[in-house]
């Protein structure tokens, strides 16, 4: 007994951290197939041993919710589903009663209210009590009715998704900087949970309805999930493809998704059924974690066995280097595959990986191949010393636990990617049609391989225009969006280089100081720097260490030639010379915190990110709400204003 009972923490412990890295911290440290396997073992467990933990991942709904978005409790709680791989457990569950059957989404799930016709609260699921009020962010959802016929009280279910062709658009334009998303669901958390709702807008959010919760009136449904399902759609929502099931048809609609699912746009992890019959599902009331009207439906996952052949390594923009699996082709779920990735080194050592091993492979939720075990665990793969692309020095270190490998040569050539997107990304130079995927092609094919190459893409026209995703219309807007780059101001050229610990905020204050003239700039000695409010040692290396190299410098001549600096005239009184201010919350005077931001370098200020004591005011709408920064600047003694207080106080 001792021994299962230690078993059991060691599973709980390990399930909790497993879920706490994917839903707060949109990460994964563990493969599906893993944390499915673990959790059944704990089921099992606590089943033999009449022993739960109160922390178990089996009772537990949900997780604190991390973020600074305002919180509110459920009116009903939301409540995980019991789930399933066996299609015959699915039809002995269901009986002789019909049932709905549809997709179970991937995405994030929002509990939405309108009243009056009108949208007037959205809240993610959170810990299945408390959720995060998100209504800004769901204003902007691609698909999302902001107004229905329907003028009572109603509230609903569903779930907000990022669309795999979605998914893999904005995963190739976002900066590297950021780091690749690595599904659609880790997408959707961070856009749905932004403060800022330009940016949920950008990321073409999906909403789908599954359920109706309540509506002020007494509308009779006859009884029947599928009318509610089907009244939604009425109003306008997008509702989740279902089908209607009994005991006869259950299994064979079971195979229709399945068949399907490699086509669907939209993330699926499963399927839900549910009884049509409102009154009887209800009756049946719930467990302390799970429905008793719903179940989840896993699919069981075909395994295949099949030899590793190598661990190949994939360097990115970031220096990260990736170890993927290289195997055997074999055919899984109507495809042929033969290479995974395994995520980071912390998964490759698990599965004690060799040249040569059997391994088990399969399709994550049916896409995405993934190895589920090793039968052999030789565990001869190495961790490379050396960088697979400039051979230098590689340093192995661990990010959230997590052991990770990374490229430290500054110059390697896998890097040069994610330069030339900075350089071309819109608080830079702002040239429209380089997406992080255009310059990697354009660099694959030599066309660019420093950055003044940028300026000379119109001898390459004829290989351009026949490329894919290309032709002669978008070929003359990249031309003509590179010649209106040509005139830049000082500031955004400083920017654009990437030098270390400079964003656009620090370019333009180093750029006031020496009256925008460029010259001047680069030949900025440390004393002169340090002269400027918020310009410290660590900058001042940054920037002298910058131009202090030759090579650089080379490039830096290069690029001057091809652009030309326009007049800047500010007559505009520095009041806020050498504040540092913080900004945080919803924002109502202006558009975003970009254009406030604007507004306060205009002036002299400078926007940093977090409360210290070098902080000389935090702008806030909310001054009592609980976030961190509002209770660091009150622990500092700094002073938190509104946006009515800060337009008051430029004014004066």
């Amino acid at each position: 007994m001792a021994d299962k009972l230690k078993r059991i923490k060691e599973l709980v412990k390990l399930l909790n951290k497993a879920n706490r890295a994917y839903y707060q911290e949109d990460r994964e440290i563990m493969s599906n197939f893993e944390y499915d396997a673990l959790y059944d073992e704990l089921v099992s467990l606590e089943s033999e041993t009449g022993i739960v933990l109160s922390n178990s991942p089996t009772i537990n709904v949900g997780y604190e919710v991390l973020s600074e978005l305002p919180k509110t409790t459920h009116d009903v709680p939301m409540l995980s589903l019991n789930k399933t791989k066996d299609t015959g457990e699915l039809v002995s569950w269901l009986g002789n009663h019909d049932g709905v059957l549809s997709w179970k989404l991937d995405g994030l799930t929002i509990v939405l209210t309108y009243n009056n016709g009108e949208l007037t609260r959205a809240v993610t699921r959170g810990s299945g009590e408390i959720g995060e009020v998100i209504t800004n962010n769901a204003r902007v959802f691609t698909n999302l009715p902001l107004k229905i016929s329907y003028t009572g009280e109603l509230v609903l279910r569903g779930e907000a998704v990022i669309k795999y062709s979605d998914f893999n658009r904005i995963n190739s334009e976002i900066p590297e900087i950021e780091g690749k998303y690595k599904n659609p669901r880790n997408l959707c958390s961070g856009s749905v949970r932004q403060l800022n709702n330009e940016i949920t807008a950008k990321r073409n959010v999906h909403f789908f309805a599954f359920s109706l919760v309540s509506t002020s009136d007494d509308i009779d449904f006859d009884n029947s999930r599928i009318k509610q399902i089907e009244w939604l759609s009425s109003l306008g929502f997008d509702i989740v493809e279902y089908k209607r099931v009994n005991g006869a048809n259950l299994e064979k609609s079971v195979e229709w998704f399945a068949s399907n699912i490699t086509n669907l746009d939209i993330p699926s992890d499963g399927l839900v059924l549910t009884y049509d019959d409102i009154e009887y599902g209800m009756s049946l009331g719930t467990t302390a974690k799970f429905p008793r009207d719903s179940i989840a439906f896993k699919w069981e996952d075909e395994l295949k066995e099949t030899s590793l052949i190598e661990v190949e390594w994939s360097a990115s923009r970031t220096g990260l280097i990736n170890p993927i699996a290289i195997f055997e082709p074999v055919e899984l779920e109507g495809t042929t595959v033969s290479r995974a990735s395994i995520h980071n080194i912390s998964i490759m050592e698990a599965l004690e990986l060799g040249q040569g091993d059997t391994i088990q492979v399969y399709k994550a939720n049916m896409i995405i191949p993934q190895i589920a075990d090793n039968l052999t665990r030789s565990g001869s793969i190495k961790v490379p010393d050396q960088c697979p692309v400039c051979h230098e020095k590689t340093r192995l270190q661990k990010d959230n636990d997590v052991k990770v490998l990374y490229c430290i040569n500054d110059e390697c050539p896998a890097k040069k990617v994610k330069t030339f997107d900075h350089f071309t990304s819109r608080d830079a130079m702002n040239i429209e049609g380089l997406s992080e995927a255009t310059i990697d092609k354009f660099v694959s094919k030599g066309f660019i391989n420093e950055i003044s190459d940028i300026f000379k893409l119109e001898k390459y026209k004829d290989e351009i225009v026949t490329m894919e995703g290309f032709g002669e219309k978008s070929y003359t807007n990249l031309i003509n969006s590179i010649n209106q780059a040509r005139k830049t101001s000082p500031a955004r050229l400083l920017y654009s280089l990437g030098i270390k610990n400079i964003g656009l905020s620090t370019a333009k204050l180093i750029c006031n100081k020496f009256e925008n003239d460029f010259n001047k700039v680069m030949k900025a000695t440390k004393e002169e720097l340090l002269t400027i409010p918020g310009i410290g040692e660590v900058i001042a290396d940054s920037f002298l260490e910058y131009f202090s190299d030759e090579k650089r410098l080379e490039e830096l001549d290069k690029i001057l030639s091809e652009i030309e600096f326009e007049t800047i005239e500010s007559n505009q009184p520095q009041i806020l010379q050498g504040k540092n201010i913080v900004i945080t919350g919803s924002l109502n005077h202006y558009t975003n915190r970009k254009e406030l931001q604007g507004v306060i370098e205009d002036l002299g200020g400078k926007v940093v990110s977090s409360v210290s004591s070098n902080t000389d005011f935090l702008i806030n709408n909310n001054k009592e709400s609980n976030s961190s920064k509002n209770k660091k600047a009150k622990e500092l003694g700094i002073e938190i204003i509104s946006e009515e207080d800060f337009i008051a106080m430029i004014k004066e």
